[in-house]
């Protein structure tokens, strides 16, 4: 039972294959502050794969943050675009009033960590929005890291300049909202095409991130994206599955659903829950 306690939340094993379980913009479980640098500490030291967003400051760094504006996560206000560092150093997060992280504190706080320690860097601005000057910012602070990060976004664009100026960091890309569109205009088998062509495109992504609902329903229809995507030699996050209730575990429906995309062998499974995951899981493969 010990072991059901300690779950870590950094993985699960199903049919000798092992999913990684990655903390969905560091939150090892929900009731944790949003982009915690305590709890992205924690996650280097025991080796877990996390997720942090990263939003254009208007002098081409960055800061961890998921929304366009300040309103919503913090005590500020406006676009975060047109904030230097200087506008946003008095700036708090709303839970916990902590200060907010910057691209320039990441470096250093990355010195340390676990050899299998990865942390996601989500871009959520565009190639036009960063720039070569955002991706110059990126180059210079994180040319000499030895951590593993992984760059994502959903421009292609960007992703493809990350790959000229940082190509020892891996790259990601998130197809996830062209594909749902494509399968609402024209179905599934333009969904494979669309997607074979990003796995072999430029970016030359290392992982794809993908909506769970969407894989399975494409499993459904007879559309194995992660065997898809795992012949071209690449590798799939299914994201964002969390718990409703992580005390319970799963409920039948959750199981349903987790079980279904666990036997499609994702690589990573993003949650905001990844301990009562793991635990949930164990429980019941126990039963």
């Amino acid at each position: 039972m010990t072991k059901l306690v300690d779950a870590q939340g950094l993985e699960i094993s199903h049919e000798g294959h092992r999913t990684r379980l990655k903390w969905h913009r560091l939150r090892k479980r929900f009731a944790d502050p949003l982009f915690s640098a305590e709890v992205m500490a924690e996650g280097f030291a025991a080796g877990a794969s996390m997720e942090l967003d990263l939003r254009v400051r208007a002098d081409g760094g960055f800061v961890v943050l998921h929304d366009e504006d300040l309103e919503g996560e913090t005590t500020g206000f406006g676009p975060i675009a047109e904030k230097s560092i200087g506008d946003l150093g008095d700036i708090r997060m709303i839970e916990g009033d902590r200060p907010l992280i910057f691209s320039e504190d990441l470096a250093a706080m990355m010195q340390s960590t676990h050899p299998a320690a990865l942390l996601q860097f989500d871009m959520k601005d565009d190639y036009e929005a960063i720039g070569a000057r955002g991706i110059e910012h990126l180059a210079a602070h994180f040319r000499d890291i030895t951590a593993s990060v992984i760059v994502s976004g959903g421009s292609l664009d960007l992703i493809v300049a990350v790959k000229e100026k940082l190509p020892h960091l891996l790259r990601g890309i998130d197809p996830t909202d062209k594909l749902y569109g494509i399968r609402q205009a024209s179905g599934w088998k333009a969904v494979e095409i669309e997607l074979r062509a990003d796995l072999r495109g430029p970016t030359e992504p290392d992982t794809i991130y993908l909506h769970w609902p969407l894989i399975l329903d494409a499993a459904r229809e007879g559309l194995d994206m992660i065997a898809l995507c795992r012949d071209e030699g690449k590798r799939v996050d299914a994201w964002t599955f969390t718990l409703k209730d992580p005390e319970a575990g799963f409920s039948q429906e959750e199981w349903r659903n987790f079980q279904a995309l666990v036997a499609l062998k994702p690589d990573q499974i993003t949650t905001d829950e990844a301990p009562a995951t793991e635990r949930a899981w164990r429980r019941r493969m126990a039963d």
